[in-house]
Order: structure tokens, then sequence, then C-alpha cells
């Protein structure tokens, strides 16, 4: 009976931790360039109670054995870095991913960090930023007074300078690549670190093989499907109620047992 107790336990667990990050996902159904998560579990440790291939007689083995689990547990909450929508905005300084890679930008302590999320500023200094102010990498700097700025599909960075007709160009922005996205540790703000999971950093153009286009204007909307979000809960909240009733079937019969003394 006992086993049955910690067996229903570790299943509880399990769909509260999956219900966990459901919640994250369908919080951030609006946050601009959110990758959603999947929980992936695996079962426990097998108590062996009968060895598949024990002899049965002198000329005959067990094509079965009896084994029995005791639980799960969670094996993985993997990011999925598949595309979002891309929404329309007519800021020019909103810019799209459509494709593969990430921007990079440097954080206050001078390290590097990744994110999908182009909704980019402009600093007292005219540099460009992103929402909290971190650089985006390479540096690139918006003379004062410049107006009519266009980001190319490419990354050149153009603009009308002050008491000029002709856009001049003003700098060039970098996608970054990963071989194993999921292996990206998540900060918060939209941002990625690179881990020795994900491999290096590889920076390059956009528009060149393997790196996709930017597309001013625009900017990536999460990649949270509502409807999917919400069945998957639908499911884990049953399996958790099952859960729970394994556990109160368990506690029934060990009741009943106790009331044969």
């Amino acid at each position: 009976m006992l086993r049955s107790l910690w067996t229903g336990t570790t299943g509880m667990n399990a769909q509260q931790l999956s219900m966990d990050v459901l919640s994250n996902n369908l919080a951030n159904v609006s946050t601009t360039g959110f990758k959603k998560s999947t929980t992936e579990f695996k079962d426990l440790l097998y108590e062996i109670i009968k060895v598949p291939g024990s002899q049965t007689s002198a000329d005959t083995e067990s094509p079965t054995g009896i084994q029995v689990g005791i639980g799960v547990r969670p094996a993985a909450v993997t990011k999925i870095f598949t595309q979002g929508d891309l929404i329309g905005t007519e800021n020019e300084l909103d810019v799209a991913i459509d494709g593969s890679g990430l921007f990079e930008v440097e954080l206050p302590n001078g390290n590097s960090a990744y994110t999908r999320a182009g909704n980019f500023k402009l600093d007292g200094t005219g540099q460009i930023t992103t929402a909290n102010g971190y650089a985006v990498l390479p540096a690139i700097t918006i003379p004062d007074g410049s107006r009519d700025i266009t980001i190319s599909e490419t990354g050149v960075v153009s603009a009308v300078l002050a008491g000029e007709t002709e856009s001049t160009e003003v700098g060039n922005m970098e996608l970054t690549t990963f071989t194993n996205y999921q292996g990206l540790r998540a900060l918060g703000d939209n941002l990625f670190q690179e881990t020795a999971a994900s491999g290096a950093a590889t920076p390059g153009t956009p528009g060149d093989d393997g790196y996709g286009v930017l597309i001013q204007t625009y900017l990536e909307g999460s990649n949270v499907n509502i409807v999917s979000e919400m069945a998957l809960m639908i499911t884990t909240q049953r399996a958790y109620e099952i859960n729970s009733n394994s556990i109160k079937s368990s506690d029934e019969m060990m009741q009943s047992t106790v009331n044969l003394v």
C-alpha cells in the first residue's frame, strides 16, 4: 500500500510542475519574442520482484517478470523556439526576426545576452538599446537630429542626418545563432544566455545561410497558442486529480486493513 501512496505523490508533483509551466506560457501570451516551454517526464526506478527470464523449471524460463514502477519525475523543461506571429507596429525602431537567430545585447556587467524581442529604443546618446537600456551589439548610434531611420532585411541601418537629404549608413545589425537553442539559459526580461549546452554563439549577417532576415516596423509575438495550452491545462488538471484519487484509494485500502485488526 505504501508504494502506491508515494507513487501517487510523485505524479501529483509532476503535474504541478507541468501546470506551473503552462501558467507561465499563458501569462506571457502577449510578451514580445516569448518562447513557450514544454515539460518532459521520465519514469523512476523499478522494484524488481521477479526477474524477466528467470528459471521456472529446469527447462523453461519466464518470458516476463514483475517490475513495479515507483513513480515519475521531471526530465526537462524545454524552450520551443518556433516562429511567433509578426505584428505590425509602424514604429521604425521595432524589428522582427523572420527565421533563425537572436539579437546580441550587452548586460550592465559586460556579459552578453541574446533576445528575440526587437522593440528597440534610443538612449540619451542616440545608441540603440533594448527596452531595459541594454546596448544592442554591435553598437549602433543614431546621430542627434537624424530622421527616417531604416533597417534593411540584411541589417543595414541608415538615417537621414541633420541638414542632409540623402540617407547615410550608420551601422549594421547582426544576428547570432546557436547549435542548441534549447540549451540557452533563460534570464527573464526576454533574455537568454549562452551555456555549455547551447554551444558557442555564432554571429552572422541577417539573410546569410542559416540566419533569418530582419523586418522593420514589425515585432515577433509570443509563440504561445492559447487553445493548445488550455487543452493541455485541462489534461494536466485531470491527471493531477487521478493521482490524488490513487492516493485516496490507497489510504482507504489501508484503513480497511486496519479495521480487520
